[in-house]
């Protein structure tokens, strides 16, 4: 029982490499580096141990003196992503600017790895050194905003949250059949706005039609606006303040 309690619960809680064996040929780094390639090139469910080796130019064999298992690999791959985060800003300015920072470059992480958000909806998300981090940062930014600490940690899960809600929105936008869509009339912004418009003005739909009335035209279509909007809005909100 005793060497179960004090057994390493994750990949960075060991040595990257035992010390015995042949002198290593690559690192940990190097490793989850081709993985990150493979699964933005083919999609997670391509990376295996096998296909990593093999894009190594090594057998399977040899990966598993630097990676116990392939869960342990995805974990190291989540906390590479995170690791591309710029956290050296100066905190204690103003923390909404800095947050909103923070939760762009978030987005835009998930952007580039759009396999990830699966990958920690699967998993749940282990914390590695780059994520904590992160998270740390994170905490920092908001040391002089007001509320709890309970309340700063949910902020930033709301924060993640929506990063990953406009990546996965940006990498549909983006994808070939996104764009066939909107060479129809039910994928163009315009027609499916005016389509609204028209079932709302049937009289079937009061609150609709009072809504569009009382907004009047859309906004054109812009995700970032949108995105740093709603933060703007609602990342006070979670800390007991109104709208900025």
């Amino acid at each position: 029982m005793a060497d179960r309690e004090t057994r390493p619960t994750t990949v960075w809680s060991r040595p990257e490499r035992g010390a015995r064996g042949p002198a290593p040929e690559r690192s940990r780094t190097q490793i989850t580096a081709a993985a990150l390639a493979l699964a933005d090139g083919e999609g997670l469910a391509a990376v295996s141990m096998r296909a990593l080796a093999q894009r190594l130019g090594t057998g399977p064999a040899s990966l598993y003196r630097y990676v116990g298992s392939r869960d342990e690999l995805l974990d190291l791959m989540a906390d590479a992503v995170a690791g591309e985060l710029d956290l050296s800003g100066a905190t204690g300015g103003d923390w909404l600017d800095d947050l909103v920072g923070l939760a762009l470059q978030s987005r835009d992480a998930h952007v580039r790895h759009p396999w990830l958000a699966d990958l920690n909806d699967r998993r749940g998300e282990v914390l590695g050194p780059h994520a904590i981090d992160y998270l740390d940062h994170a905490l920092g930014i908001l040391a002089p905003a007001p509320g709890t600490a309970g309340q700063k940690l949910e902020t930033i899960g709301l924060l993640g949250g929506l990063a990953v809600l406009f990546a996965r929105r940006e990498a549909a936008a983006t994808s070939p059949a996104e764009r066939s869509a909107t060479t129809t009339s039910t994928g163009d912004p315009a027609a499916r706005a005016a389509h609204l418009a028209e079932v709302a003005a049937e009289g079937r739909h009061p609150h609709l039609l009072a809504a569009l009335t009382a907004a009047g035209a859309p906004p054109p279509a812009d995700r970032d606006a949108l995105f740093v909007r709603l933060l703007r809005r609602l990342l006070p909100a979670m800390l007991g303040q109104g709208e900025p």
